[in-house]
């Protein structure tokens, strides 16, 4: 069977499924119809909710696809067709002239400088001009131009060729053609993204007539350091900063006038975003955005909002703008508006974002044509909800926006989870040995230390606040520095590239960058040591866009004073930096799964059709979890023998181990090899990785009376009611009244439960179909169905369900008087109270995570989000790992999602967990800690204080002895130390003595 997948489509969901292929052991085609990767996210200034640089954390992803040994990177190339069945498809491939040979080209850029054609600039969205040859943005992988040849002189008119006649290493090759691939593979994965309405579709709204209005995207450039006006926000009219900026929310999404029936997913949040990302470039600036709904439905996403009306005086308007008209003096712009209430209302601004929806394009639409898979209306890629990776061709899995709008961290999520399908559908793994192709290592012996500083602009991120070049200027002034410089992003591909020769023309021993956080680049700039022969370790950072840039935005003096303190400080301690070694572990190639609910199960299956031995940990007497619960899907689709037959697979399966009604009682290890002592057992478990899965809870009401009054119930309760075959009392209901957000979006529960909003819909949805007469009234702050799931919500109001607003300060008032059960709700729209008279209440209660989560977080050491779910990494592009090595999170653990979303987690987890266990050793980290044993005293303290367990004391000499496996270089046993016998390697006390003395 065939190890060798291919993967359509090169923005972050085509990345992140080609890396988890590569990383365990699966041979990897990348094809990209432009001439780089990154897609979309790569023209982002900013990623909410934590407003990190987009480039800054899709970089390193660039260039780890471009040095991994198993991925093959063709970029400007197109299937043509894809023949055979899986596992073995033959894929045709035509990789489009781009007129320069990409082995030849040195990514110099001279010839970008000199092309004397000027064209709008397609990354720019056409706000700036480039040349006829260009490469696509400065973080370009490949880093290699690429001709235009419709506008290109020579290849036109066969004049010009200036750029073959500069080009010293004569890679300007104006003769290539088309080149035809024929690719045996297994499957498929397709991560064709979308592409943003055209908004001259919705000329009300005056595109492209009145400069000042631009679209969501192309503000997105406007705030970006590499954009048009490297991050200076003027209008497009007469480069003024504008002080009043208004966006209009839901264009060319939620609209049957274009057909585009669904919510984009990500307009509400990317518009918060940018409103207070405009604060930090415009002082001043004021920021209202016109919407219908605000679907602020994911992790720590309510938060943001709040946050952008509280410290931004961002303002949200559920208003309908009706049209835009410019003034002709001055270009500012009038939006004319409907309120709530039918008023209408004008207001003046002075730039106008268009908040565009995503769509299926035409090159997507005829790639799927290609692949015959079958699509919806609007051409995303039609799945399920039990099998959302899975296309209607077997072998052919889908991820990302090619299956409906979706933010990037449910793009990772999907892309990993696909991962999984392709691994469980290529068969048994086989145990391999890494191989990383390092340099021979320099001898540092007898040589004298050469410090190089690398300072990075990050774009403006750091150079909006530091004054870089001075910086840079006062790093070449320090002892033993011999090199220092400047980058626009250091770690760009073409930067690494420059840092790699320097190590060598300089002979440097030592590296320090100034950038942004070592938590995304460390690893990075790290294996740029490595690749040149120098030891990984003998490098540092100094931080100051988080310390400097970001934390002193009004004292730009102040800020670059402390970044010459922290570069000095960093080559301080760089010059004390010694070589260090990184033991080899061997691997347990068997997994912990913690849940035996739907993404307990996914994940447990996903690993054993792998072939990797799992054990299976669930706490209640049966498997099922909260699915136990749930009577189908917002889409109509029975869960009960979909569980059913989840389960009889695990049960049926040789290679999995169920654990029924036991608990974690303790967590021993290290990534590779953990041990896990459950309730009740006298063996522990040995295995490689861990999977939490331990799932989440419906909240238990204190309001509205429920508990008190039998007609009062939750939305779980109502949705076993409708099937549970009462067709009697159904019939008889004469009005429902639903109440939204009970126990969410408040100051004990500051989160939106994510999944209420739907269920009440799929619930009011039955009803209507058992009993159409019924009367269905949904009391709601907003209506959070976001994504394709938009659809019911219309067909809600299509079968005559009402919803009604509330907001926090006017709740619901619900008594029981003379038998009667009354729900009173004001309404905005009528300017008055409603009394509606329910034959029954339905709460729809938010999700809480379980209590015992605490425990179970401190036996793994892992962390706790403020709310009590699992933390993860990183919120967009390390969405189901932990910051500890080895264990993952996926389902309602991690915060609450719906039935396909939990699967598609579990998948993903899977995935990650499989680019551990494939491996048959792996690394140990080199900063742990090392004992001075003619100092040691044997009394035990650091011991006692190692939260790892990774000391112990001899028991013949008494002496403390680190396990390098399980330390985690915490420093906690070298604090405690009195004898002084503990250091920490890389953090040795003349090191840090060293550094602090330096500032």
């Amino acid at each position: 069977m065939l190890k060798r997948a291919l993967v359509i489509g090169g923005g972050i969901a085509g990345i992140q499924a080609s890396l988890d292929l590569a990383e365990a052991g699966t041979e990897v085609f990348l094809v990209e119809r432009r001439p780089s990767i990154g897609g979309r996210m790569a023209q982002l200034d900013k990623t909410f909710p934590t407003n990190d640089c987009a480039m800054c954390i899709l970089s390193p992803k660039l260039v780890e696809v471009s040095k991994h040994p198993n991925i093959h990177l063709l970029t400007h190339a197109e299937l043509l067709d894809l023949e055979g069945e899986a596992p073995n498809f033959t894929a045709r491939i035509r990789k489009h002239p781009r007129y320069v040979n990409e082995a030849k080209c040195t990514g110099c850029g001279v010839c970008t400088t000199k092309c004397p054609v000027r064209l709008p600039d397609p990354h720019n969205k056409g706000l700036s001009k480039t040349r006829c040859i260009r490469i696509p943005f400065p973080q370009a992988v490949p880093a290699v131009p690429i001709i235009e040849a419709s506008h290109c002189l020579y290849l036109t008119r066969g004049k010009c060729g200036v750029c073959k006649k500069l080009c010293q290493a004569d890679a300007i090759d104006y003769e290539q053609k088309p080149e035809d691939l024929a690719l045996q593979v297994g499957a498929v994965v397709l991560a064709l993204g979308s592409e943003e309405f055209e908004a001259t579709l919705k000329d009300e709204y005056g595109y492209r007539t009145f400069p000042n209005v631009v679209t969501s995207i192309e503000l997105e450039r406007l705030l970006s350091a590499s954009g048009p006006t490297q991050g200076h926000v003027v209008r497009p009219s007469d480069n003024k900063e504008p002080s009043r900026v208004a966006f209009i929310q839901c264009v060319g999404s939620r609209d049957m006038q274009v057909g585009n029936d669904y919510c984009s997913a990500i307009c509400c949040m990317q518009a918060a975003k940018d409103a207070i990302i405009l604060t930090e470039h415009l002082h001043g600036v004021e920021s209202t955005v016109f919407c219908m709904d605000v679907r602020a439905y994911g992790k720590g996403f309510d938060r943001f909002v709040e946050r952008a009306k509280a410290e931004h005086d961002v303002r949200f308007l559920r208003a309908r703008v009706s049209s835009v008209e410019a003034e002709p003096e001055t270009e500012d712009l009038v939006v004319r508006y409907n309120r709530e209430d039918g008023s209408l209302t004008e207001e003046s601004f002075d730039l106008l974002v268009l908040s565009v929806g995503m769509c299926a394009s035409d090159a997507v639409r005829q790639t799927v044509r290609r692949l015959r898979l079958k699509t919806d209306d609007c051409g995303f890629v039609t799945t399920s909800a039990f099998h959302p990776l899975e296309s209607s061709r077997r072998g052919v899995f889908v991820c990302g926006t090619a299956s409906g709008p979706k933010d990037i961290p449910e793009s990772v999520i999907q892309a990993s989870g696909a991962s999984s399908a392709v691994l469980a559908l290529l068969g048994g793994f086989e145990p391999r040995r890494v191989s990383v192709e390092r340099a021979t290592p320099i001898d540092l012996r007898g040589e004298p230390t050469r410090i190089g500083v690398f300072v990075c602009r990050c774009g403006i991120n750091i150079a909006s606040t530091v004054d870089v070049p001075a910086v840079v200027e006062y790093a070449s002034t320090l002892p033993k520095v011999v090199h220092a410089q400047e980058f626009l992003f250091a770690c760009a591909k073409d930067s690494q590239k420059t840092i790699a020769e320097a190590i060598k023309e300089k002979r440097l021993t030592r590296v320090v960058v100034a950038a942004c956080t070592p938590r995304t680049h460390e690893p990075l700039f790290q294996g740029t040591l490595e690749a040149c022969g120098l030891n990984r370790y003998l490098f540092e950072f100094a931080n100051i866009r988080e310390h400097c840039s970001w934390v002193h935005q009004r004292a730009p003096e102040k800020a670059t004073q402390k970044a010459r303190e922290l570069v000095r400080a960093a080559v301080a301690k760089a010059a004390r930096l010694e070589p260090l070694e990184r033991s080899k572990l061997p691997v347990n190639h068997s997994a912990l799964v913690i849940g035996g609910g739907v993404a307990g199960l996914t994940a447990t299956l996903d690993l054993a059709a792998q072939g990797y031995p799992v054990h299976l940990v669930e706490g209640d007497a049966e498997l099922g979890g909260h699915l136990r619960k749930v009577r189908r899907t917002l889409s109509g689709e029975c869960t009960d023998e979909f569980l059913k037959n989840l389960i009889a697979q695990v049960q049926c399966n040789d290679r999995i181990t169920v654990h029924l009604g036991k608990t974690v009682e303790s967590v021993t290890g290290y990534v590779g090899n953990f041990k896990t002592q459950l309730t009740g057992d006298a063996t522990p478990i040995e295995h490689g990785v861990v999977i939490v899965a331990t799932g989440a809870k419906e909240r238990a009401p204190h309001e509205y009376l429920y508990g008190h009054d039998r007609r009062v119930m939750t939305q779980t309760d109502f949705e076993a009611f409708l099937a549970d075959g009462h067709a009697r009392e159904i019939a008889k209901l004469k009005a429902v009244v639903m109440i939204q957000c009970v126990g969410s979006r408040e100051p004990d529960h500051p989160y939106c439960s994510r999944i209420c909003c739907g269920t009440a819909i799929k619930n009011a949805l039955h009803l209507k179909a058992l009993n159409s007469k019924a009367r269905v009234y949904v009391l709601c702050r907003d209506v959070r169905v976001y994504g394709l799931n938009e659809r019911w919500y219309r067909q809600a109001r299509e079968k005559g369900v009402v919803f009604l607003r509330y907001d926090e300060a006017t709740k619901p008032h619900v008594s029981a008087e003379n038998g009667r059960l009354l729900v009173r709700a004001k309404d905005d729209i009528l300017g008055r109270t409603l009394a509606l008279d329910a034959d029954l209440l339905v709460l729809s209660a938010g999700i809480e995570p379980h209590e015992d989560n605490r425990a179970l977080s401190q036996h793994l050491k892992v962390p706790l989000d403020a709310d009590g779910f699992f933390l993860e990494a990183h919120v967009k592009l390390r969405p189901v790992d932990f910051a500890t090595e080895g264990v993952f999170v996926c389902g309602l653990a991690h915060y609450p999602k719906d039935i396909a979303e939990s699967i598609a987690q579990a998948h993903a987890a899977a995935s990650r967990a499989a680019t551990v266990l494939n491996k048959s050793e792996i690394e140990a980290e080199g900063k742990v800690a090392a004992v001075d044993v003619t100092r040691c005293s044997g009394c035990g303290a650091c011991v006692a204080v190692c939260a790892y367990k990774a000391l112990d004391l001899d028991p013949v000499f008494r002496v403390a002895l680190v396990n390098e496996a399980t330390c985690k270089g915490c420093g906690t046993c070298a604090a405690t130390c009195r004898a002084g016998a503990i250091d920490l390697k890389g953090f040795r006390n003349e090191q840090i003595l060293d550094a602090v003395n330096a500032i």
